[in-house]
């Protein structure tokens, strides 16, 4: 009998030790087919531009392949929240921005939170600038302001926040009034700048750089903590006195549940192909920094953003759609 009881636990004993050493060998072998990765925005755009680049470089490393499937709709919450409903075993994953989770879910209701994932990463940072047209009478942000205070006021385009948060904070913090004209895509806000509909535009590099080069438009400053690399000598809002700034990030996660050791060997994955330079050129070229945080940093961002925005959009009395 006791025999077979020093049997027993040695057997237990062995499966135990078993136990990590299978978990870490599954975890050296993932993936062991092919990803999918959801992007939450149309074909095109800046945000699939830059996950495309990033899944090249993950395809490079991983020796496997990642297939991108948009899941555009609902201002960008329709992918995520499919995202969030898949098979929690490590093949699906997806983009996961800053504005779904901070800022959407005070305008309207979704049907998950940050709850709802293990993210494995941020990988870049959007960038936003106050652009005029180049005949425009405002040359500085002073400028602007001061007209603000005047007549009707500013209109400034805009497609959705965090873009317009940074023109309802200026007004906001100056006693201004800024009134926002929306559009549907930075494409057509520019439109409007370009032909007069509006005074001024919160949008990224890539819709102003271009722009601000062929003599069109003038940048007044940047609405970013940081100036932009691509117009370096444009200072911040906060740089001109004005204590205003908007940020905004991508990021990639899983669906809860997913298994640590693949969620950190993803995380290394997506942290090295951001070190390519092919990658970090498409990054660049979509108007955001390629910038690296952990999957808990970025966790950790998106509850504070979400309480941030939460009051900035009280503050500016923007309608919602709860």
């Amino acid at each position: 009998m006791m025999t077979n009881k020093i049997l027993l636990a040695l057997a237990a004993s062995a499966c135990a030790s078993l136990t990590p050493i299978t978990a870490a060998a599954q975890a050296a072998a993932y993936p062991e087919r092919e990803l999918n990765m959801y992007v939450n925005y149309g074909a095109g755009g800046n945000t699939d531009v830059a996950a495309r680049g990033l899944a090249r470089g993950m395809e490079a490393i991983l020796n496997k392949t990642v297939v991108v499937q948009n899941r555009a709709g609902a201002q960008g919450t329709l992918g995520v929240s499919q995202l969030a409903k898949q098979k929690a075993d490590g093949y699906t994953f997806g983009i996961v921005t800053y504005s779904t989770i901070s800022i959407t879910p005070h305008l309207m209701k979704v049907d998950y939170t940050a709850d709802s994932f293990d993210f494995i990463a941020g990988v870049g940072r959007f960038k936003y600038g106050v652009a005029v047209r180049a005949d425009s009478p405002y040359k500085t942000l002073d400028d602007l302001v001061k007209a603000s205070k005047a007549g009707k006021g500013i209109f400034f385009g805009a497609p959705s926040a965090p873009n317009n948060i940074a023109m309802y904070e200026l007004g906001r913090k100056t006693g201004g009034k800024f009134e926002q004209v929306s559009y549907k895509s930075g494409a057509e806000t520019v439109s409007a700048l370009l032909g007069g509909q509006v005074d001024v535009i919160v949008q990224n590099p890539s819709d102003i750089v271009p722009h601000v080069n062929a003599g069109k438009m003038r940048m007044l400053a940047s609405a970013s903590p940081m100036r932009w690399t691509e117009l370096p000598d444009i200072p911040t809002m906060k740089e001109q006195g004005y204590d205003v700034e908007v940020d905004s990030w991508l990021g990639l996660a899983f669906p809860k549940g997913v298994d640590k050791g693949m969620r950190d060997k993803l995380e290394q994955v997506a942290a090295q192909a951001l070190k390519s330079p092919e990658t970090s050129k498409v990054f660049v070229l979509g108007g955001m920094e390629p910038v690296a945080v952990s999957g808990a940093q970025y966790r950790t961002m998106l509850i504070e953003g979400r309480e941030f925005m939460g009051q900035a959009i009280k503050a500016a009395n923007i309608p919602t759609n709860q």
